[in-house]
Formats: C-alpha cells, sequence, structure tokens
C-alpha cells in the first residue's frame, strides 16, 4: 500500500464569507497540511514515485515547497536539502532546520535557489524536487478536489473555484482534479499579487513571460516565469479561467480580516485568493457578466502557507503601511 503524506483535510463552509459574497463559500483548509500548505500532496506523491531509493531529495523554495520536501523526506528516513532565496524570510530556514533539512541560501529570487539545485542535483547525484512544474506534482494536488467534490456529494457543483497562483502547480492540479470529477465548465478564478503576476502577464502578452524581478511581499508567489502548462490552460477553450490582480494591500487585508473572522493565520500568497472575497472583486466580476449573477457555491482553495508567524505579519503591516 502507498503510504499518504498528505492528510484530507476539512472543508468548511465560512458563515461571514458567504454573507459577503449572497453564496455559500467553502473553505478547502490546506493550511492544515503537517507541513503548512498544500504542497505535500504533490511534493509527497512525487517523492514516492523517484526518492524511494534517493541519496537524498534538494529542492528549492520560497517557503512551502521546501517545508513539503523537508517533512517528506523526513518521513521516508532521506536526506534533505532545501535551497532558498534570500528574500525568504529567517522564519522559513528556522522551520525547514526544525524538520531535519539543510538549508542553503542562494541568490535574491527562487530562480536563482532553483538554478544552485539544479546543479546540486547534477553533481551529487540528489533527487530534484521541483516546487511546482511536474505532471506528478499536479497529479498530488489533484486529490484535493476529488475530496471537495466527495464532501459537497454528487448534486453539489461549485459556482466558480478560487485558487493563488505563484508557478502555477496548485493550478494545473485543481484543473487536473476538475478534470477527474467532471467540473470542466466550472469557471476558475485565479488570483495572483501585483508585482508576483507572471500568469497574469504571460495571458495579456499571449505568451510566456519571464518578470524582470519580483516586487511583491507575497514572496511565495515568487516565480518569474509561469509553468508551461498552467499556460496552456488558460488558452484552451473548454475551461474558462478568469486571472485577476490584486495588491498587496489588499492581500494583507484579507490575511488579517481571515485571522479575525476564521481565526486562522495564512501568509500573504494566501490572501490573494482570499481578497477576490473580502475586497469586492467577486462582485465585480458578476457586475462585469464575467460570473454569473446567480452564482452557485464558491470554493477557495486555502492553499496555507509556513512563512508567517505575527512577527511576520507586523513587519508586512509596517512595510505596507496598514
Amino acid at each position: 500500500m502507498t503510504e499518504h503524506f498528505h492528510l484530507s483535510t476539512p472543508l468548511l463552509e465560512s458563515a461571514s464569507m458567504s454573507k459577503r459574497v449572497g453564496t455559500p463559500v467553502y473553505l478547502k483548509m490546506e493550511n492544515c497540511q503537517p507541513s503548512g500548505s498544500f504542497k505535500v500532496r504533490g511534493i509527497g506523491h512525487l517523492c514516492q514515485q523517484l526518492a524511494r531509493q534517493s541519496k537524498g531529495v534538494v529542492c528549492s523554495s520560497g517557503g512551502n515547497a521546501g517545508m513539503a520536501a523537508a517533512y517528506v523526506a523526513r518521513k521516508m528516513g532521506v536526506p534533505a536539502t532545501i535551497i532558498v532565496p534570500s528574500s525568504s524570510p529567517q522564519l522559513v530556514s528556522q522551520r525547514l532546520q526544525h524538520q531535519g533539512a539543510t538549508v542553503k541560501i542562494i541568490g535574491k529570487v527562487w530562480d536563482d535557489a532553483n538554478a544552485e539545485a539544479l546543479r546540486l542535483a547534477e553533481t551529487e547525484g540528489l533527487t530534484y524536487v521541483p516546487p511546482f512544474d511536474h505532471p506528478l506534482l499536479w497529479k498530488g494536488h489533484a486529490t484535493m478536489i476529488a475530496e471537495v467534490a466527495a464532501s459537497l456529494g454528487p448534486s453539489v457543483k461549485p459556482g466558480a473555484v478560487l485558487v493563488s497562483v505563484g508557478g502555477g502547480g496548485l493550478l494545473c492540479g485543481v484543473i487536473q482534479g476538475m478534470k477527474d470529477v467532471g467540473w470542466m465548465d466550472v469557471p476558475i478564478v485565479a488570483l495572483e499579487t501585483v508585482g508576483a503576476d507572471c500568469f497574469n502577464a504571460a495571458i495579456k502578452a499571449g505568451s510566456i513571460v519571464t518578470l524582470d524581478d519580483i516586487t511583491s511581499e507575497a514572496k511565495c508567489l515568487g516565480a518569474k516565469t509561469v509553468c508551461r502548462k498552467a499556460f496552456e490552460y488558460s488558452q484552451c477553450s473548454e475551461l474558462t479561467i478568469i486571472s485577476e490582480v490584486v495588491t498587496d494591500q489588499q492581500a494583507l487585508r484579507a490575511i488579517e480580516t481571515f485571522l479575525d473572522e476564521e481565526r486562522v493565520l495564512v501568509e500573504m500568497a494566501c490572501g490573494a485568493a482570499l481578497a477576490a472575497v473580502y475586497s469586492g472583486l467577486i462582485r465585480r466580476l458578476q457586475d462585469e457578466g464575467r460570473l454569473p449573477t446567480q452564482l452557485g457555491p464558491l470554493l477557495v482553495v486555502v492553499c496555507g502557507g509556513s512563512s508567517i508567524n505575527m512577527e511576520q505579519l507586523a513587519n508586512l503591516k509596517h512595510k505596507l503601511q496598514i
């Protein structure tokens, strides 16, 4: 039997969010995963397939993929080396070390860290664990949609699915899961923050683009280039993907409101999806005719995040002058 490293997470209905949008809002609580985010689904599945006989895994990460890789490696009894960019909070390095990982800080953004991870995989014979761009990751992430469909039952289909996009791994997994359960007609609202919006930029340009820099404080959304599969999905006529961008301030207000109302602290990357409800974006999309006025229940993927604590929240408020 294949051991799963992820949990089947709760699906909660939020009374306060439902009131804001006038339709039930369901929260898929991926923050409850043992590594703090959804990443453990895909990374657990990939490591099962590729790292059983490995002499070690190496992963480049702004936080969550690294936490998942470190957790899975520890459970499998395999050494983990996690390469983080200097933009990651110190808190991330500490949490990685608590999981028993070797942490190396390389470069300023994820792309720099990733180049080093690939080099180590090559020179030291380690198993490279990509943070978002691999079919095995997407297959693992797809399990969350199967769980939601089982919880809602066959008679309920969401009116829309809200998901944050960084490199596009979660989006690809969600779409694969929606294919599996027959939800291909359900629109997806894909959220990014200004300054970490490689998916939105690619859609506008009509081709994959690489951002000059990551200027958003949502560092865990900080891939400068979206994965090809996510871009291909955005061009697919069978799917409705609405790409929207929120400000760092909106994402931060969203995580504060979520903390107040739902008693859960998540990071800025997750706040992007929550902001779609809290900032009135869903209502705007309805007014613009891009989402139906009579909207079925919303499914929000609460992707979680391990790079946040109260001190980090205070720092963000200071930086963003909220």
